[in-house]
């Protein structure tokens, strides 16, 4: 990994790094804030850049991505910047189909049923082929922040995303994906291991494009 993915470089120097600071435990001058849904539809230029094209495919767009995160800032002095992304997107690098359904959420438009279903999804991926356009987004949007406040990366955890993968889409019990844990326990590991793999060198793929 270390070979494929080397340190970011010629990035704005760092004005504010209160959040970094307290991420690692360090005592800073006030609590820095930043919010979970910090892009988000509370925001009319959000829904009016949202509205020009599917969600997904909002994803897939570098430029628009960095313009949904650089948003709430333009507006709040807020402590740190959070990529425009979705969790679901490792998913479809593994070849699944997800769609946005209005009122409902995101959905799976064939979910894992049997076993079998797992020879579907791709044993091999390329994260930087498939998620490059998460790493474009981060790249771009390092660069728009000027240094301004740092920028955070993220992915949905292993068992987060095989549940959506087996439910079809968001659960309150996550029934489905529970039964698969204890009555196939060797697939389980088998998919819970796909996704881990897939997620470090994800991860590592947007610290190498700029995530901090």
């Amino acid at each position: 990994i270390c070979s494929l993915f080397r340190s970011p470089k010629g990035f704005p120097k760092l004005k504010n790094d209160t959040f970094l600071r307290a991420a690692r435990g360090e005592d800073t001058e006030y609590t820095p804030v930043w919010c979970m849904r910090q892009a988000g539809r509370y925001l009319p230029e959000f829904r009016e850049t949202r509205a020009s094209q599917d969600f997904f495919a909002t994803c897939q767009t570098p430029k628009l991505c960095c313009e949904l995160t650089l948003q709430p800032l333009r507006r709040f002095p807020l402590d740190a910047a959070i990529i425009f992304s979705d969790i679901l997107v490792v998913p479809q690098a593994l070849g699944m189909e997800v769609v946005m359904v209005p009122g409902k959420g995101p959905m799976f438009t064939e979910p894992l049923k049997e076993v079998e279903d797992l020879l579907k999804l791709r044993q091999k991926v390329d994260v930087t082929a498939e998620l490059g356009y998460v790493f474009q987004a981060i790249t771009l949007t390092r660069h728009s922040l000027e240094g301004k406040v740092p920028l955070i990366g993220f992915s949905g955890a292993p068992w987060t995303l095989m549940s959506y993968m087996i439910e079809g889409g968001g659960s309150s019990t996550m029934a489905k994906a529970k039964s698969w844990l204890y009555c196939h326990p060797e697939a389980s590991h088998r998919l819970l291991r796909l996704l881990a793999d897939v997620i470090i060198d994800y991860l590592v793929g947007q610290v190498a494009a700029g995530a901090q």
